[in-house]
């Protein structure tokens, strides 16, 4: 054990912050601050002293560019140029914070199936004939989908494993409007991705459905999660043996306090929100009360929405649905019973039962299509392709870092500088009308954050952009999307998490231990406050390491307040670390409206006056390429796959330093897959998705 926590904290300490923020961006809040406080307060603002503040904050840093002008959510500059007459103080006052809408005031973006005419079902078919033979699909098919473990918000190319929401959702779209397809049969099984995801997933089961084909799952493994899913299709098989257990939702926080005692670390830790449990896994020994009130209500969300909408679903009442779970029901045929699954079939039963829906004799094969082979049909075949109108589309998931480094592999997380080259791609473009910034994100580092917030900013300067947010967009996610002129979110995003975090651990103890000593000859007073990992910090050094975690925190929430037209004292509020769900964070302010990518593209439209009954086209800025590691793996190297995994643990490991704008590694059992991994593993795991 103790080698193995050697090798996790033998790369460099977490330092404080990187890299030093100018006056700029505090004289800048001093000024708006000035100008809230005149607003709020209903008296004149004392207008040269703001103005002097603002120019000189906006000609010393890249904060605001002298020619800005944000379009909404910022103040505007008019206010400190005014004279002070009253019908222009009334202006600034309109004009100083933006009028925020309702989730009534977007477009939907709700699917609306068309039923396809005489002549373009004549021209769908001319395509398919000189499709090519790789998109050929036989007629009265069904289309299979097996959904099991991890599903990634990034495009994945041919040569890529794993399930992509992309994907999936455009398979679902294609195949209600594809003649080809008769329906769907979809295998859900270990369902390792956020509630996000599978509400989006759920979407659109019951958009396809509208087409009228039928949909159908069976599930050797069910859950919660897996059942959710289920529920949405028109009939639900489980073999008579299946896994099965509906026992209800935890959330569980791992703490390694008394293990680090135990082998002589101690960890420096500054979090700065008291909701901000990073770093609490590596000080604490229990949860604490913050964490356990920000906790609790999330599950209390993913609870009653799974209530919510399987009672609905099913036709049950909510406390029936209740009563159900706390009676731990383990058997199969109690599901049967209360009318929850359609019957309980074996997987080759169930396709005896699709070959009589689509007509197949019973001798016959049927004709079904798989997942990744209709992935590659393109929307040009069935008609589907987008209008005029272009809409750029940047996808950011994974953790976030600031450059790339030599560990780092294709699509592992959001490396800061490539995403601002296809930031800088959409701005400098005129054909694209409007942005959307998909977002699936616990953050990272706050510098790199804090860059592509202003690159986002930039953006919105130019053109519409909208900020979709997946299962997660915390800490330094939401710190990007909070750029954007528009918040998306679905009911069960975890988003907020608003507060940075750093440290470094103190090694002595665990030297005397093995005998290693270290000695540093040392030029300045706060020369050895990174590199001294042998001692605990200096009182003074102690004080600095606060101060600059303070000040990065301060740096992040003023932004926040200035990005959603809030109050300082109103964003404190709703600030501090804590993790919201979606729905939670739009009533109060941090999140637009409650959807999902369809309206997200739908709030794009309008906001680039797009008729919503126009087609347009969305263009995937980053689209992946194919790596050899990737293609190799595609042919199933075992190898790869294992140094790929450890290169992913080394780059955790050695480039999570600086500080952190990143929510913590909580593991929830039952609202993810559960864990069946040694429990010491799943510690570290745990401790390593915190760092």
């Amino acid at each position: 054990m103790s080698k193995l926590l050697l090798l996790l904290h033998s790369s460099p300490p977490l330092p404080p912050p990187p890299f030093h923020f100018t006056t700029a961006p505090i004289l800048h809040h001093r000024a708006t601050t000035l100008l809230r406080a005149s607003i709020l307060s209903k008296k004149p603002p004392n207008l040269s002293s703001s103005l002097a503040l603002f120019r000189k904050a906006t000609l010393s840093s890249s904060f605001l560019s002298p020619s800005s002008s944000f379009r909404c959510r910022t103040f505007s500059v008019r206010a400190f140029d005014s004279d002070d007459s009253k019908t222009e103080q009334e202006e600034e006052k309109k004009e100083s914070f933006h009028v925020k809408k309702s989730d009534e005031d977007y477009p939907s973006g709700e699917f609306d199936f068309q039923e396809i005419g005489a002549w373009n079902r004549f021209l769908v078919k001319l395509k398919m004939l000189i499709a090519f033979p790789w998109e050929r699909v036989r007629k009265g098919s069904v289309l299979t989908m097996k959904l099991r473990g991890q599903i990634s918000d990034q495009l994945k190319s041919r040569f890529s494993s794993g399930l992509s929401l992309p994907q999936i959702c455009e398979n679902f779209i294609k195949a209600a409007y594809d003649p080809r397809i008769s329906g769907i049969y979809l295998h859900i099984d270990g369902l390792n991705c956020g509630w996000a995801k599978v509400e989006e997933i759920r979407r659109h089961i019951f958009n396809f459905k509208k087409s009228g084909k039928f949909v159908v799952a069976y599930l050797p493994a069910c859950r919660e999660k897996e059942y959710y899913l289920a529920s949405a299709c028109d009939d639900l098989y489980l073999p008579p043996a299946a896994y099965f257990s509906f026992y209800g939702f935890t959330v569980q926080a791992a703490f390694l306090a008394g293990v680090f005692e135990n082998v002589g670390i101690q960890p420096d830790v500054q979090r700065i929100g008291k909701y901000k449990s990073a770093g609490d896994q590596l000080t604490r020994k229990s949860m604490s009360k913050e964490n356990c009130e920000m906790l609790t209500a999330i599950l209390d969300n993913i609870y009653g929405n799974w209530l919510d909408k399987v009672s609905s679903t099913k036709g049950k009442k909510i406390e029936d649905m209740k009563n159900f779970i706390n009676e731990g029901v383990y058997k199969v045929e109690r599901l049967k019973e209360e009318g929850l699954i359609t019957n309980m079939h074996y997987d080759d039963e169930v396709i005896s039962m699709l070959k009589e829906k689509v007509g197949v004799q019973k001798d016959k094969v049927l004709p079904m299509v798989d997942y990744s082979k209709y992935s590659r049909v393109r929307n040009w075949t069935l008609g589907l392709t987008g209008g005029r109108d272009l809409i750029a589309i940047i996808r950011a998931s994974g953790s976030i870092s600031r450059v790339k480094s030599p560990l780092s592999l294709s699509g592992s997380g959001i490396i800061g500088e490539q995403l601002i080259e296809k930031i800088r791609q959409a701005r400098e473009s005129k054909k694209y009308k409007a942005a959307i910034i998909r977002i699936d994100s616990p953050g990272g580092d706050a510098l790199a954050s804090d860059l592509m917030w202003r690159e986002i900013r930039l953006l919105a300067e130019s053109k519409p952009v909208i900020a979709s947010m997946s299962d997660v967009a915390a800490s330094g996610g939401y710190y990007m999307a909070m750029a954007a002129d528009t918040i998306v979110a679905e009911n069960l995003t975890l988003t907020g998490s608003i507060g940075v975090v750093t440290g470094k651990f103190s090694l002595g103890k665990l030297y005397e231990k093995i005998g290693f000593n270290k000695e540093i000859i040392s030029r300045g007073k706060y020369a050895e406050l990174l590199a001294a990992d042998q001692r605990p910090l200096r009182p003074d050094e102690a004080e600095l390491f606060a101060k600059s975690a303070q000040n990065a925190y301060e740096q992040f929430r003023d932004k926040a307040a200035f990005s959603r037209s809030m109050p300082v004292d109103k964003m404190e509020e709703v600030a501090q670390g804590r993790v919201w769900t979606g729905q939670d964070a739009a009533s109060r302010g941090l999140v637009d409206a409650i959807g999902g990518f369809s309206r997200a593209v739908a709030i794009a439209k309008q906001k680039a006056n797009i008729p919503q009954d126009r087609q347009v086209k969305l263009v995937e800025l980053s689209r992946p390429s194919p790596t050899l590691p990737e293609i190799l793996s595609g042919i199933g190297s075992s190898v790869v796959g294992a140094e790929r995994t450890l290169k992913e643990l080394l780059q955790d490991l050695a480039f999570s330093k600086g500080v952190q704008a990143r929510m913590d590694g909580i593991l929830f059992q039952g609202l993810e897959d559960a864990s069946y991994d040694n429990p010491i593993l799943t510690l570290i795991k745990d401790y390593l998705g915190s760092l």
